[in-house]
């Protein structure tokens, strides 16, 4: 990790690998420096168990560490919260679009939209960023599959805008051609500021200056299967993955249990190594013989992963 490029950094793979752990982690070794905010966009939201401090979807300061802040991020409120703010404007796009009327437009609001969850979370984490009143953004993102959806969630987001606007056209056209002229009003602003959002959360996703997606994977076949898969995912879409941390890894005992452990786990560090270390820099971290919980156990944490490095 380094401190003095990436401004957002999101952290991923399959649940019950200690993704949670090594965010949380890393948010505190980079607070050491910098204003951080960690971020959980999981619904489990277990940054709150990580750090036993309970968290809400308001900013708040991190008990224990300077320069620490954090928030779970709430997706179906924000999507209440995007609907309160445009209901004019999403009213109005419905009746005058596609004729809909006053019950069938308040039948529409009042469904949940299949991906919304995800485009609202990264839209709260755009929202915050513009706001500037932090140097450095961890997300612990939901599992694999999940932070699939999340990543993927802007092109979601512009197909639909592409359909709206196009609707919105056909309108348009329709009174110009019918009434003379047209003039663009607060529906219009909204698929703007829709698509101008959507970009730029694109461009973020995609800038290695900026942006940074850690994968975090035990050495174990699941766990490693997943995380090729994430990373082609994430190199389909020109997302920059320069780091794989490896946890959980057997580092003590000579009983023959403890023996066969760590030979099974070399050959699955060994696949990793042999796909990534030409590309991507591995990090392998120890099995630590208590649950990391707690301020002081993740900061032994945060030796392990980061102190052996400057953070700049």
């Amino acid at each position: 990790m380094s401190g003095n490029r990436f401004k957002l950094i999101f952290f991923g793979g399959k649940g019950g690998v200690g993704k949670t752990s090594c965010a949380v982690a890393t948010a505190i070794s980079l607070s050491q420096k910098f204003r951080t905010l960690l971020v959980s966009t999981d619904p489990a939201h277990s940054v709150s168990d990580s750090l036993e401090q309970q968290l809400s979807t308001e900013i708040q300061e991190v008990k224990n560490v300077e320069n620490l802040s954090a928030i779970e991020i709430a997706a179906d409120k924000a999507f209440e919260n995007f609907k309160q703010q445009y209901h004019k404007e999403l009213n109005v796009f419905w009746k005058t679009s596609l004729g809909f009327d006053n019950e069938d437009v308040e039948q529409l609001l009042g469904l949940s939209v299949p991906g919304i969850d995800e485009i609202m979370s990264l839209k709260v984490i755009m929202e915050i960023i513009e706001k500037h009143e932090f140097e450095r953004y961890i997300v612990d993102m939901a599992p694999t599959g999940h932070a699939l959806r999340l990543l993927a969630s802007p092109h979601v987001l512009e197909q639909w805008i592409k359909v709206a606007a196009q609707i919105r056209w056909k309108y348009r056209y329709m009174l110009t051609r019918f009434s003379g002229g047209y003039l663009p009003d607060s529906t219009d602003d909204m698929l703007l500021n829709l698509k101008k959002t959507t970009r730029h959360i694109r461009e973020l996703l995609c800038n290695n200056s900026a942006c940074e997606f850690i994968a975090v994977c035990i050495p174990e076949a699941m766990a490693v299967r997943e995380t090729f898969r994430l990373l082609a995912t994430l190199q389909e879409n020109k997302m920059p993955v320069q780091q794989i941390i490896i946890n959980q890894v057997m580092s003590y005992g000579t009983c023959s249990f403890c023996l066969r452990k760590k030979e099974v786990q070399q050959k699955y560090i060994k696949q990793v190594e042999e796909t990534c270390r030409d590309c991507i820099e591995i990090r392998k971290v120890p099995s630590f013989p208590e649950e990391i919980k707690g301020i002081e156990k993740l900061n032994m944490l945060r030796e392990t992963l980061w102190d052996c490095r400057k953070i700049k």
